[in-house]
């Protein structure tokens, strides 16, 4: 069964906000994988800096700008993740058409306030 939340762009400054999602992912009971350009741990939670296979993403939620993303295009897709959510500054429409014709429902939000309003 697909449980699990892939933050991509992850990052250890408590400042960012993908650091701020994994520890509301975590204290929602959420299970964590992290994917960043700088290796490091947040809650026990290790940011891996390779594209680490996965068979049970469902939700990848994005904390890169488009010009970053590209690099991942197939890995994201290749997860087969049920959603992908892009955060503010993440939005890309090429990403976004690729996932939609593969089925994975995009939605351009803020991962931070879908779960504070539990529509995570």
């Amino acid at each position: 069964m697909k449980n699990k939340t892939l933050v991509l762009g992850a990052s250890e400054n408590p400042g960012r906000y993908s650091n701020m999602a994994i520890l509301k992912l975590l204290s929602k009971g959420q299970e964590v994988m992290a994917i960043g350009k700088i290796p490091g741990k947040v809650n026990g939670v290790e940011i891996q800096t390779a594209q680490v296979p996965s068979d049970d993403i469902e939700t990848v939620t994005l904390y890169l700008n488009p010009l970053h993303q590209k690099p991942y295009y197939d890995y994201i897709l290749s997860l087969k993740p049920r959603r992908i959510i892009f955060n503010p500054g993440a939005e890309n429409e090429e990403l976004e058409r690729l996932a939609a014709i593969q089925g994975i429902d995009v939605l351009e939000a803020c991962t931070l306030v879908m779960l504070s309003t539990g529509q995570y």
